[in-house]
């Protein structure tokens, strides 16, 4: 693990506590709250400035720093809204890779490299529409016109970006919570942990060891989720085989887990959760392209990876690779269905707006 890694790890445990570090650090996330505040008073009086698309706009995203787990999210909610006959496109920063002036578009089976490993898995694991640039409103003008048949629009990530009209907000945290409850650098919260009064949905990621925090102080739908492993797929064969099929015929043979995600720990503590021993656990910097690849490093005859991951490791050809895809568990599973209930009465009041000649793509709603 690189040296950054390692520092990264010490400072989220030091956010933890409101100690010496955060307390000398606490005039500058005076300084870092003001401008905040000052943006969002901005977006509230002047809401002209935003982008309001036609379409229902849905925001998955986090105010702690770092890996909370938002895109297993975003492919299970994108999932379940298509099975209710919506069609979703996604767009999202593509976060690593140049992208250029204009947005990049596509569907199905996408280079990381290009449109950012995220992106690429949320393509490949729902076919939906994609589109990725820095600027929100880019990839959403530019997903509008390349797949016209879309009409309900999930941003991955993108909570603070403003300029970027919502219809309605899911935050994802991890039992970390808000941490010191304090913004950075005093703390791990990219803004006040009163934003969390102003979303629609809140949603803590769990590993299966973690109990259910208790609910905070906020209008929010509140539930908690945790992964399971329910397939594995060689990398190199594309053989795929369910979790305990897999445990039968490969699991006393002896494994090692590989993870280049926010928190590397949660992987190999889902693994181990269910019914996996492993041997060597490596954890790499989110995101890593994997440019020094770990894996001759290791011994065992498998090698699990996160289907994040697999889209970066494609083109390493090695058999002991196997891709474990987890399925998320939810406290309450009828919050897809609440979901769909709002987002279709906003559809309706958009469309109702339109019809009546009072809607512009710049109003506010």
């Amino acid at each position: 693990m690189k040296a950054p890694f390692h520092l990264g790890r010490i400072v989220h445990k030091a956010w933890q506590h409101k100690g010496l570090l955060s307390t000398l650090l606490w005039p500058l996330s005076w300084i870092v709250m003001g401008v905040v505040a000052r943006k969002r008073r901005r977006y509230q009086q002047q809401p002209e400035l935003a982008y309001h698309s036609h379409l229902p706009v849905m925001v998955v995203g986090n105010i702690y720093v770092g890996g909370t787990g938002k895109t297993p999210i975003t492919i299970a909610l994108v999932q379940a809204l298509q099975e209710k006959g919506w069609r979703p496109g996604v767009i999202s920063r593509g976060y690593g890779v140049h992208v250029g002036e204009q947005a990049k578009t596509g569907q199905g089976q996408l280079p990381a490299s290009e449109f950012g490993d995220e992106p690429a898995l949320i393509a490949s694991s729902t076919q939906a529409p994609i589109a990725v640039h820095p600027s929100r409103i880019l990839a959403l003008k530019r997903l509008q016109k390349k797949y016209p048949a879309v009409n309900l629009i999930i941003s991955d990530d993108g909570l603070q970006h403003l300029a970027l009209g919502r219809d309605l907000e899911v935050v994802v945290q991890d039992a970390r919570g808000t941490g010191n409850g304090r913004v950075l650098p005093a703390g791990p919260l990219r803004e006040p942990a009163s934003r969390l009064l102003s979303v629609d949905f809140l949603i803590t990621n769990l590993q299966a060891e973690q109990a259910a925090p208790a609910p905070i102080a906020t209008p929010a739908h509140q539930l908690s989720m945790r992964l399971v492993p329910t397939r594995l797929v060689q990398l190199s064969s594309g053989l795929a085989l369910d979790w305990q099929a897999w445990l039968t015929q490969y699991g006393r043979e002896g494994a090692s887990a590989v993870a280049a995600i926010g928190q590397p720990q949660r992987f190999f503590s889902m693994l181990a959760a269910a019914g996996l021993p492993l041997e060597q656990c490596i954890g790499l910097p989110d995101h890593d392209a994997y440019q020094n690849p770990p894996f001759a490093r290791l011994t065992s005859p498998h090698i699990l990876i996160t289907a994040k991951d697999a889209v970066k490791c494609e083109r390493f050809q090695d058999p002991r690779l196997w891709v474990v895809h987890a399925t998320p568990v939810f406290s309450d599973p009828n919050w897809i269905e609440l979901a769909d209930q709002l987002l279709r009465a906003i559809a309706d009041k958009k469309a109702a707006l339109a019809a009546a000649g009072l809607q512009a793509l710049n109003s506010d709603f």
